[in-house]
């Protein structure tokens, strides 16, 4: 106790200071009505608003890795938003009410909200994992390499992928992207070995029109630019200057390019065709890549890359629907999905 009476955690928590192990770990998904926490969120979106009376009020939403909660400040609207930015990762406290069928938290009356510093912000609660087997996803990137019979695309993206450690380290680690799909860490792993392990399955049924050895090249290089692309911090994830002025086809191609070199005589045609696998996976200019598709295996990879980031939009669209018959309106998918039961294996 100081001399006012305060315990260390009360002057702490006065203070801004209260180390992440004092603070209490409470979630988004957590949250129920009329509870009243002091929880922390990333500020993913903030305005600063007028009532038809001339009242100020900032409306304001935090987001965990379990969810997104709408706040709304009655009493420092305006002192709290000059303080506050989105990417922010802040601590605020105030009662939990239901409001257009949602939960939004009502800031509590002369609360100042608190801005994290970065050292104080436990990275655990903003970055979700995937709930895959890592060790599982590596063994099958390994097999997929093992059985590539091309000499040069064998050496290719064993270079890349077992001998580059450096790359294969930030490869496994990084996430598919920001909030769409796969926007977790080892999320670009788990969406590279799906995307592979459907246009393996797609090729069985074309053996004899499509060359699998570069379809599965460009299946696992396709995103590979996402490395330098997106960036893991304490926060949540964020896109690197790299990943804003170029964007990832254009770093993969380069990436690629630049890997080729290092194989003795590797064949200019045969880079094209993988280049051009990694240039047009978007499938239509309007969707981010230079250029269509234009041979079979680029024409699968688009539709295995597209078919694995909408089912994976899906699939969490409906773990987050609370076990309802139909979900939420999926605003990126534009519709809602009725979810139907799984039989008793």
């Amino acid at each position: 106790m100081n001399n006012n009476g305060m315990n260390l955690g009360d002057l702490l928590k006065e203070k801004g200071q209260l180390t992440n192990d004092l603070l209490s770990e409470t979630y988004i998904s957590e949250l129920k009505p009329n509870d009243s926490k002091e929880i922390e969120g990333k500020v993913v979106s903030k305005r600063l608003q007028t009532t038809r009376d001339g009242k100020e009020f900032l409306l304001f939403t935090i987001s965990d890795k379990t969810g997104t909660l709408r706040a709304i400040d009655w009493f420092n609207a305006r002192e709290n938003s000059k303080n506050i930015n989105i990417g922010d990762v802040i601590r605020l406290k105030g009662k939990i009410v239901v409001f257009e069928n949602r939960l939004q938290l009502n800031v509590e009356k002369n609360y100042e909200i608190y801005k994290l510093k970065e050292n104080e912000i436990n990275q655990e609660k903003f970055i979700k994992t995937s709930s895959k087997n890592i060790h599982q996803l590596k063994d099958e990137l390994q097999s997929f390499i093992e059985v590539i019979k091309n000499p040069y695309i064998k050496e290719l993206l064993t270079y890349i992928f077992i001998k580059d450690k450096k790359f294969y380290t930030e490869f496994s680690h990084a996430p598919a992207a920001i909030n769409v799909h796969h926007a977790y860490k080892h999320g670009l792993l788990e969406h590279t070995i799906d995307v592979a392990k459907l246009c393996d399955s797609i090729a069985k049924n074309y053996i004899n029109i499509v060359n699998k050895d570069i379809l599965i090249a460009g299946a696992l290089l396709h995103d590979i630019g996402k490395t330098k692309e997106y960036k893991i911090t304490p926060s949540g994830i964020e896109k690197t200057d790299a990943g804003e002025l170029i964007g990832h086809i254009a770093i993969g191609i380069h990436m690629v390019s630049e890997y080729a070199k290092k194989i003795h005589n590797f064949p200019k045609e045969l880079l094209d065709e993988i280049l051009h696998m990694v240039a047009s996976h978007h499938g239509e200019l309007e969707w981010g890549s230079p250029i269509v598709p234009k041979t079979i295996e680029a024409f699968i990879l688009h539709f295995a890359d597209n078919l694995s980031s909408k089912v994976e939009q899906v699939k969490n669209h409906i773990e987050e629907s609370n076990n309802l018959k139909w979900t939420d309106y999926h605003k990126n998918l534009g519709r809602k999905f009725k979810i139907t039961k799984m039989e008793d294996k």
